[in-house]
């Protein structure tokens, strides 16, 4: 079945980066939409970016101008490029989309997270 599988968090300083990725497996045809979502420790999750399958982008007003998402077609993958990281950006990572499948049909789908920890 189709399966968002995510990579790239760790740990990181102030001020520092991280890319993270999500890789669309199994029998995918095409991805639409697509959003990372941030979840604080003891917070809601939140929406941080979304990308649209024309790639237009929204992010959210607390990491623009900061974070950017970007996706590669030939790949299904989508990607956060996060600079400049604050404490405040700590939290488990998850990404979404909703997914065509080869057998025709359309789901969303969520990442297992990817936890992101920035050191003050």
């Amino acid at each position: 079945q189709v399966q968002l599988v995510e990579s790239g968090g760790g740990l990181v300083q102030t001020g520092g980066f991280l890319r993270l990725s999500c890789a669309a497996t199994g029998p995918v045809f095409k991805i639409e939409r697509a959003a990372w979502y941030h979840q604080a420790p003891g917070e809601q999750r939140d929406m941080v970016a979304t990308i649209t399958s024309d790639s237009t982008t929204n992010y959210a007003d607390s990491v623009k101008g900061r974070f950017t998402i970007s996706r590669d077609i030939t790949k299904n993958t989508m990607y956060l490029q996060m600079n400049s990281l604050k404490p405040e950006d700590t939290g488990i990572y998850y990404c979404s989309a909703v997914v065509h499948s080869t057998r025709g049909d359309v789901f969303p789908h969520w990442g297992q997270g990817t936890q992101v920890t920035v050191s003050s």
